[in-house]
């Protein structure tokens, strides 16, 4: 077996497929799935976003890169910024999102993409976005989920005249594409050629760049040259804890998921697995008692004496203080290959500012429109620090398996991993069933739940959280955990159904 990969849309684990097949490495391949994901995932992430990759060697080195964006390094006067609310509808639910010329933090995927080839690469750039070059010219049909996608923040991709050209449809360009309609992006497929051969500094210092400042410039952006040029990919030490005999890796502060997440855990080793049958009232009441207990944590306050090791808690608090954080529209990406080698990758662009880098069609991000970034009112972030996320990519390792997982959901992508670790280690479910089990959430006070709970549980849940939502079916809201396990020999995995997950392998 050469390798096997989990994503969110079907060609973006068939060019992790294609890489692996052409004797590329896991990072080759997730290096391939990322530029993919970046045509057939649109909204969810972008050239134009940033991200963090997980990445283990077979020699066991592991490491965290870090190229989320950064916010810039001056900010404009709030009058000249063109700064504005669209209302994204989901149905049940509306959301006010900020967008516009003056919400683009620097951007940082171009960057980690050729840093990390730089590193961890074995074939060529050219020979990586081939596939999603050819998804890009030759177009891919609209699936379910990215149509209804779409169809939620749909004014962000008619917001201007160049967005509409590559996302409209209709005589007025005012609908996106709907499920079985062609979406095609030439100008994308030209700059990941153009990319390939050039490399990073035509996006930071070259023509990008300096149409990227004067967009900012004439419509009201923050960016300057200054920030392009300054940008960097940083290397972390990953965070690094044991859960019940297993080794975790995930994403270090800054960012705060994976810290979340190892509070979490430590809550939950605090009494035994053994026993508990998931889904059982015994196991529902401590998941949500835990989530609860770690939003307090992430809240700063409410925690007592005994529940926590005050000195991560205060590193925890340290570290992020001056952190702004985001968590918004994400994708993840898991590969293993036959060598050990294991890539767990999360992207992001927030939901798209509605402006498209001109000629090149790429998307450009809203982060600085991001509520979580600015809870003391927009435009109160510090300048020139690298922007702090919910996002976790992560690895396990016991003496049998490696395991590569991560998840897009906002805040409960770290609830997803969660649970799906959990169902591994503490119910020895196998990578399928793990991800597909169903999955409760506890945010804001109130108790989202999965069908698929047995009665008398969900009603001793909602006893004792009376403030709850009971999901009539499976839905993206709780996550998309795409996950791939490694035993030596073979591999096996699971696409998170939730968020359209498809789960390859090659050989």
């Amino acid at each position: 077996m050469k390798g096997a990969v989990a994503a969110g849309h079907p060609q973006t684990s068939e060019a992790a497929k294609l890489i692996l097949e052409a004797g590329g490495n896991a990072f080759d391949a997730v290096l391939a799935a990322l530029c993919a994901a970046c045509v057939v995932e649109p909204v969810l992430t972008s050239l134009g976003g940033g991200g963090f990759l997980l990445a283990r060697r077979d020699s066991g080195e592991t490491g965290l890169f870090d190229f989320f964006v950064q916010t810039p390094k001056r900010k404009r006067p709030i009058d000249q910024i063109d700064f504005h609310p669209i209302i994204a509808d989901f149905g049940t639910a509306q959301q006010e999102f900020h967008i516009g010329t003056g919400s683009i933090a620097t951007p940082g995927t171009v960057h980690g993409l050729f840093e990390v080839h730089r590193q961890l690469g074995t074939l060529p750039m050219r020979t990586l976005m081939e596939p999603a070059i050819g998804y890009a010219r030759n177009g891919i049909m609209t699936n379910a989920l990215q149509a209804y996608i779409f169809s939620v923040v749909a004014p962000i991709y008619v917001a201007t005249e160049e967005a509409r050209i590559v996302y409209g449809r209709g005589a007025e360009k005012k609908r996106l594409c709907a499920e079985g309609e062609l979406l095609r992006q030439p100008d994308l497929a030209d700059t990941l050629e153009i990319l390939a051969h050039e490399g990073e500094k035509l996006f930071y210092e070259g023509e990008m760049a300096k149409s990227l400042v004067e967009l900012s410039r004439l419509d009201g952006g923050h960016l300057t040259s200054q920030d392009m040029q300054g940008f960097r990919t940083e290397t972390r030490k990953p965070l690094q804890h044991t859960y019940r005999g297993t080794g975790i890796y995930t994403n270090p502060p800054p960012s705060s998921g994976g810290m979340l997440i190892r509070f979490a855990q430590q809550l939950l080793i605090t009494t035994e697995a053994t026993g508990m049958d998931f889904g059982s009232s015994d196991h529902l009441l401590k998941l949500a008692l835990v989530m609860e207990q770690t939003n307090l944590a992430r809240s700063r306050h409410g925690v007592h004496e005994g529940e926590w090791d005050e000195a991560l808690l205060q590193q925890y608090r340290d570290v992020i203080r001056n952190h702004p954080v985001t968590a918004r529209g994400t994708t993840h990406i898991s590969v293993i290959d036959g060598k050990g080698n294991a890539a767990s990758l999360t992207l992001s662009n927030g939901e798209g500012c509605g402006h498209l880098l001109p000629r090149t069609g790429i998307m450009l991000n809203n982060m600085l429109g991001e509520e979580d970034l600015n809870p003391g009112g927009f435009h109160h972030w510090q300048e020139n620090v690298r922007v702090s996320s919910m996002m976790a990519p992560s690895l396990a390792l016991d003496n049998n398996r490696l395991i590569a997982i991560g998840s897009g959901g906002s805040n409960r992508l770290r609830t997803a991993i969660l649970q799906t670790l959990c169902n591994m280690i503490d119910f020895d479910m196998p990578v399928e069933k793990a991800v597909a089990a169903p999955r409760i959430h506890y945010e804001r006070d109130r108790i989202s739940i999965e069908p698929g709970f047995p009665g008398e549980s969900v009603d001793a849940l909602v006893t004792a959280f009376p403030e709850y939502h009971l999901w009539n079916e499976k839905n993206l809201f709780f996550g998309g955990a795409h996950t791939v396990l490694f035993n030596g020999t073979g591999f096996e995995g699971a696409g998170d159904p939730r968020r359209g997950g498809v789960f390859l392998s090659a050989g």
